[in-house]
């Protein structure tokens, strides 16, 4: 499998994702694709992601969340400079929820 994020295999998983019509159904397909410590990987990334985005500090995402700073940093290096727009986009649509 190649490196690159763009493979058959990753837009397959992409367009996977974009069948699902509620929590219930992500949620399943989620607990079936990933393993636990995956899950909680993830769950724990976005969840980084989103208090970075309300400017909270790193020992109060550490402490929220039990994130590494190291995670924390790599979080915050996407958000600031290989941002791909996803997550503007994704917290941009929660607000509307």
């Amino acid at each position: 499998m190649s490196t690159k994020p763009n493979t058959e295999f990753t837009k397959d998983l992409y367009k996977a994702i974009l069948t699902l019509q509620t929590e219930e159904e992500c949620e399943a397909f989620f607990k079936d694709l990933c393993t636990i410590p995956e899950l909680k990987a993830l769950s724990q990334r976005f969840a980084v992601a989103v208090m970075l985005d309300k400017n909270m500090v790193y020992n109060k995402i550490v402490e929220a969340t039990g994130a590494s700073t190291a995670t924390i940093s790599r979080v915050k290096r996407s958000l600031d400079y290989e941002n791909a727009g996803g997550y503007s986009l994704v917290f941009e649509r929660m607000k509307d929820e």
